[in-house]
């Protein structure tokens, strides 16, 4: 396994199939939904399925074992059962999607390897979740989960963006996934400096404190340190008092407990050093942090540029805030003097960033 020069080992990559979605979330870093007619072949500027095959067959050489699937929307792609039904055979296999593919498609999924997907769920009222997604897609998107989970891909973890617009709607949220068994809930910090509209921002530490005060039990992850919260369902009679019955032998929750958990790496320098994954964007460029583009670099066609490309990429990676971005006296962040050098293979005002966090 390939260590960077801060101690962090890569042991997974997310890889981009495709920049096109059918939804236009009003949060999202890219501009325009594509060409979203159904599932298709790989689009001429995606990466085709035996690129991404070789790729994958390339990370695993270095030992990386997980490997999470993402868009755009990965399921306008038709070769995605084809894609994981190819991964190496101990690389685990998730991925991100809106859902709305997910009915009929679902047990296909699962048959070639899927073994988890995070489905975006931004709101439980169809009215909210139109204004957010720019769609009419809510019964699909619940017929999605609904699907994933019939399919044995629980836990199913539903992804909600939390911003000015949907705060409002986190403790219906909590309350629905401790309420159903299968469900998680991962609230994804809002980052302003992907998608513009700072004023959007809230400050994810509220959100902490009314978990931590809702929460029978909490625990810290080892992966970007971070926090899990297990909530019992208010509709279950439930109390904090309850919680040591709630805990079942192996550390997980009963039916009526669920966990909620907070990705929040704005402004957080434990985020970044505990970040073990590269990631792969649609178009064939490698890069070692969501939020930098400035050191993209080409995978190329074979698989000795591939290895070329991954090493690179291992070696030039960098923690984003504490390194790469530096506090200022006034608590501020500004990009540190020694990387404004840094040259990719590609300008980076031309790309935007793939997937979410």
């Amino acid at each position: 396994m390939l260590e960077d020069d801060f101690g962090r080992d890569v042991s997974g990559v997310r890889v981009s199939l495709t920049d096109r979605c059918n939804f236009d979330c009003v949060y999202c870093h890219n501009e325009g939904l594509g060409d979203t007619r159904g599932p298709m072949d790989p689009r001429e500027n995606e990466l085709s399925t035996d690129r991404v095959v070789r790729f994958l067959s390339v990370a695993h050489e270095f030992g990386v074992d997980a490997v999470k699937l993402t868009g755009g929307e990965p399921m306008l792609r038709s070769d995605l059962e084809a894609i994981i039904r190819r991964t190496p055979d101990d690389m685990a296999v998730s991925m991100t999607t809106n859902g709305t593919f997910l009915p009929g498609r679902a047990a296909d999924l699962v048959d070639a390897g899927l073994e988890r997907v995070n489905i975006s769920q931004d709101a439980m009222d169809n009215d909210a979740f139109a204004e957010l997604t720019q769609s009419g897609a809510y019964d699909a998107v619940l017929e999605g989960v609904e699907a994933a989970l019939d399919a044995g891909l629980a836990p199913v973890k539903l992804n909600m963006v939390v911003f000015e617009p949907t705060a409002g709607y986190v403790p219906e949220m909590v309350d629905h996934v401790a309420a159903r068994d299968g469900l998680r809930l991962q609230l994804i910090e809002y980052m302003p400096e992907l998608a513009g509209h700072p004023e959007w921002a809230i400050d994810i530490d509220r959100v902490h404190d009314w978990l931590a005060d809702r929460a029978d039990r909490i625990e810290t992850r080892e992966m970007h340190d971070r926090r899990r919260y297990w909530v019992s369902s208010q509709d279950a009679g439930s109390t904090a008092d309850d919680a040591a019955q709630s805990v079942t032998p192996d550390g997980g929750a009963h039916p009526d407990q669920g966990m909620v958990e907070i990705v929040d790496p704005v402004g957080n320098p434990q985020f970044c050093a505990n970040c073990h994954r590269v990631r792969l964007t649609h178009d064939g460029y490698l890069k070692g942090c969501l939020n930098r583009n400035d050191d993209l670099r080409g995978i190329g066609e074979t698989t000795q540029s591939m290895r070329a490309a991954f090493r690179e990429t291992v070696a030039n990676r960098v923690p984003y805030y504490g390194e790469y971005m530096t506090r200022t006296d006034d608590g501020g962040w500004e990009i540190n003097d020694d990387y404004l050098d840094v040259e990719g293979d590609r300008d980076p005002y031309e790309y935007a960033a793939d997937d979410s966090a």
